[in-house]
């Protein structure tokens, strides 16, 4: 079985960067200061695709 998408333990906010940092296999500061830059380019709509992401995206800890 593959990789899966969950959320981090190395966790800001909610683990969301965290965790596809992990499955990507990327540095977690360069997702989260590319998500940053996401939002502020695209009118703050970052915000509410992260809200999405942490209501979907299912915990990998306990």
């Amino acid at each position: 079985m593959g990789k899966r998408l969950t959320l981090s333990p190395d966790k800001k906010i909610a683990g969301v960067c965290g965790g596809l940092a992990d499955f990507f296999g990327l540095d977690p500061t360069l997702v989260r200061l590319g998500w940053a830059l996401a939002t502020f380019c695209t009118c703050f709509s970052g915000i509410i695709v992260y809200i999405i992401c942490w209501a979907v995206i299912p915990k990998g800890y306990q």
